[in-house]
């Protein structure tokens, strides 16, 4: 195994995961103006969802540093990623093409970084990580 095919799956899980807890942390920072910006787009019991939001990307990013249940926490990223795709930038909807090229500007990288999920989950968290560890044998 080249050092490439070693390491890449490692440093590819840590971008996703970082990219994930800044944006976590920027929900935190930003609670109200985030919360105001879900009652625009019309989503019921921000709050709520914000809260779970920042739950879901928090584990869902812990599964990828560690590597542990790492398909798993793809899996819930990926399907997180989708249903906020769609609900916060429905660029279909805006009528000034300003605000719809740069709306959908987000939409279109959203829906790359899901598509790299489905690489993790279809191909394993690499060979550095927590699920790839074989116990040792006794004997």
């Amino acid at each position: 195994m080249s050092f490439s095919e070693y390491i890449s799956p490692l440093v590819g899980r840590l971008v996703l995961a970082w990219f994930y807890l800044s944006e976590g942390l920027h929900y935190v920072g930003q609670w109200d103006a985030t919360i105001q910006l879900m009652a625009l787009k019309h989503i019921p019991a921000a709050p709520l969802l914000l809260a779970l939001t920042l739950i879901v990307l928090l584990l869902g990013a812990l599964s990828l540093i560690l590597g542990y249940q790492a398909r798993h926490g793809a899996i819930l990223l990926f399907g997180f990623t989708i249903i906020v795709t769609v609900a916060m930038h429905n660029f279909w909807v805006i009528h000034n093409p300003i605000e719809r090229a740069a709306d959908f500007e987000i939409f279109a990288r959203n829906i790359a970084i899901a598509g790299g999920f489905l690489i993790l989950i279809g191909m394993g968290p690499g060979p550095v990580a927590i699920d790839t560890i074989e116990p040792k044998k006794k004997g």
